[in-house]
């Protein structure tokens, strides 16, 4: 990754020692967007350090007994990036990419994330280096239990609260639940969210992130195209996030296209039943071999004619090699980071209408706080009610990012981040004020 660099006029840069032009980091990613944030606030040098620095950052390594009697040694982080609103949230995932980097960048869009939707909370992060496959579920609890308690200290239902993310689920969340008991001496039904229903989960929490994903791209459609109804739509990604979305979508009235998982794609001009390719891959766990639709490279999906693109995988899937070939009117971002500032540029040059992922993907962290606020009251809301008060959250938060956008002459990643910055910057202030020399 690249130096950090504070000139004279207090502007961040970044001195690039790695990386491919086409492809900036997702740490990189999230610090050019503060930089510019930064700019058009007026923040002093001091300011935009404090926000580009994460306030805590833990690295363990442990080793792990495999099913087979031998032992391997498993390496993961754990970063808070910002407290200023409240205690740290954010996802825990289990992929092979999983670095300092990567985790530091999540945990800072976390922290944008939560003060955009006026959640009580500061942004986290963290991960194991890990591909969950390789291991049995044996294995994985075992995994699961040693880094709770290496982190025991640092977890807390009032000072980190962990969710699941990318290869990452309930049952893991219960496993984390449970070691964290057993450590604290108590039930902690509020350590993490995500959890299943038996243990203290939340109604409508599993497409929580995939509804919150749909409630805006229905609103973006309805105001750059047209009626949803008409529209068409490609989901990059067919995970717990893009296979809700294009669930969610399709049953909205709008033509899924296209779809895509890390095996392949799949095309449809005429729109693709989502509901029958839902069981073909709950019965073979891929894409390929669904006889609704043509067989296509995976990424070649992105540059596909549509109304609307989902990228809803990883980072960086839209970059300065592919932007000027995306042809869509919206991209909602289901996925964090997916796409670099390079495309950014691009796309917004061309009249692309890009809906940044601390807005579109924030219904996960919403109902993930509903079910903390449950577990704080002992007291279960219905279903009806959560959908209902997620919906509310996500469209007012839209409506305010839309307005400040327009108000400010800036795209729709700046105004959210400015509207996020703003927010922490006030709590900041309040608690311990910044001086600038």
């Amino acid at each position: 990754m690249g130096e950090q660099v504070f000139g004279s006029s207090g502007t961040l840069t970044l001195e690039m020692t790695e990386g491919s032009p086409d492809r900036t980091g997702p740490y990189e990613a999230a610090l050019d967007t503060l930089s510019r944030t930064a700019t058009h606030l007026k923040m002093s040098a001091v300011e935009q350090k404090l926000y580009a620095t994460c306030k805590r950052e833990v690295s363990v390594s442990f080793p792990i007994r495999l099913d087979n009697g031998t032992s391997r040694v498993v390496k993961g982080y754990r970063v808070h990036h910002n407290t200023a609103l409240g205690p740290a949230k954010g996802g825990i995932r289990f992929a092979t990419n999983v670095d300092i980097d990567e985790v530091r960048a999540l945990a800072m869009w976390m922290t944008w994330k939560c003060a955009l939707l006026g959640i009580p909370y500061g942004g986290a992060k963290g991960g194991l280096a890990i591909d969950p496959r390789e291991f049995s579920k044996e294995e994985l609890e075992r995994i699961t239990r040693r880094f709770t308690r290496e982190l025991a200290d640092i977890f807390g239902p009032d000072k980190d609260i962990p969710a699941p993310d990318i290869g990452t689920d309930q049952q893991t969340m219960a496993w984390i639940l449970d070691e964290y008991s057993v450590v604290a001496g108590y039930l902690a039904h509020g350590v993490v969210t995500g959890k299943p229903l038996a243990l203290g989960g939340s109604l409508g929490r599993a497409l929580a992130t995939s509804s919150g994903v749909t409630e805006i791209a229905l609103a973006a459609l309805k105001e750059e195209v047209g009626d949803p109804r008409l529209c068409t739509a490609i989901v990059q990604g067919f995970g717990k996030v893009g296979a809700g979305v294009a669930q969610l979508l399709h049953e909205a009235g709008v033509s899924v296209v296209a779809v895509s998982d890390e095996y392949g794609a799949l095309s449809n001009l005429a729109g693709i039943d989502v509901h029958e390719l839902q069981r073909h891959y709950s019965a073979h766990g891929r894409l390929t071999g669904f006889g609704g639709a043509e067989h296509r490279d995976r990424d070649s999906i992105l540059t596909d004619a549509a109304d609307l693109l989902v990228p809803a995988a990883v980072e960086g899937v839209l970059h300065g090699g592919n932007a000027s070939r995306v042809q869509v009117r919206v991209v909602v971002e289901g996925a964090n980071g997916p796409t670099t500032p390079e495309a950014d540029q691009v796309l917004n040059s061309r009249g692309v209408v890009i809906v940044p992922d601390i807005l579109a993907n924030a219904g996960g962290v919403v109902v993930s706080y509903f079910e903390w606020a449950q577990a704080n009251q002992g007291y279960r809301w219905g279903e009806e009610t959560v959908a209902e008060r997620l919906k509310e959250r996500m469209l007012d938060a839209w409506s305010r990012v839309r307005a400040y956008a327009r108000a400010h002459e800036l795209d729709l990643r700046a105004a959210a981040t400015a509207l996020a910055v703003s927010e922490v910057h006030a709590a900041q202030q309040l608690r311990e004020e910044i001086v600038s020399v």
